[in-house]
């Protein structure tokens, strides 16, 4: 009998080591957040202040911010969301203006191409109500702004758009806001219009 426990003991061990080391073990799949995003509404965003009109979504507080050069911003603020889009406007002078303002926004766009996995740009043309636009959406899972865009009458008006999400980037998880706040400012180019 004294011999046997020291037998029993073992057999149990291994028993349970044995038990341990199963093979149904599956990882689980990495989960992201869910949002729950309401239906677009949107309003018109119509001052005296801007030289420029558009439709913002209702959701979205603006702030209207200015210098006294001839600089003019406008933040739309989507709380629910950390994401800001920042519109910048600049009155033009010349042709040369354009191209500076083009060149700048191009290398502003450049400074997210680190981390970006591709690109694609679009182009918006409303020659009734003289909006030219490009629109820039840049792809890769930790670029900070996904979307970028400028407007121009090729005259007198330069307008500059960019998203941002507050919070460190990781795209894959924060696509349903980006597709969602990115639809906005193409909202904002359609409505676009230009006072003179």
């Amino acid at each position: 009998m004294k011999h046997l426990f020291p037998i029993v003991i073992l057999i149990a061990s291994l028993a349970f080591f044995a038990s341990c080391g199963s093979d149904s073990y599956a990882p689980k799949p990495k989960g992201y957040m869910r949002f729950d995003l309401p239906a677009k509404a949107y309003v018109p965003y119509d001052t005296l202040a801007l030289p420029f009109r558009f439709e913002a979504a209702a959701e979205a507080d603006v702030a209207l911010k200015r210098n006294e050069r001839r600089l003019k911003w406008v933040d739309l603020n989507y709380p629910d969301y950390g994401g800001i889009i920042y519109l910048s406007y600049i009155p033009l002078r010349s042709v040369d203006d354009l191209a500076g303002e083009v060149d700048t926004s191009y290398q502003l766009l450049s400074k997210h191409f680190n981390y970006a996995t591709g690109q694609k740009e679009f182009i918006f043309v409303n020659p009734d109500d003289r909006v030219y636009a490009t629109v820039c959406k840049i792809e890769g899972r930790n670029v900070a702004s996904t979307y970028q865009f400028w407007a121009t009458d090729s005259l007198h008006h330069f307008l500059r758009g960019s998203l941002y999400i507050n919070c460190v980037p990781n795209n894959d998880s924060l696509a349903p806001i980006l597709e969602y706040l990115q639809a906005d400012i193409d909202h904002i180019i359609e409505t676009l219009r230009w006072r003179d």
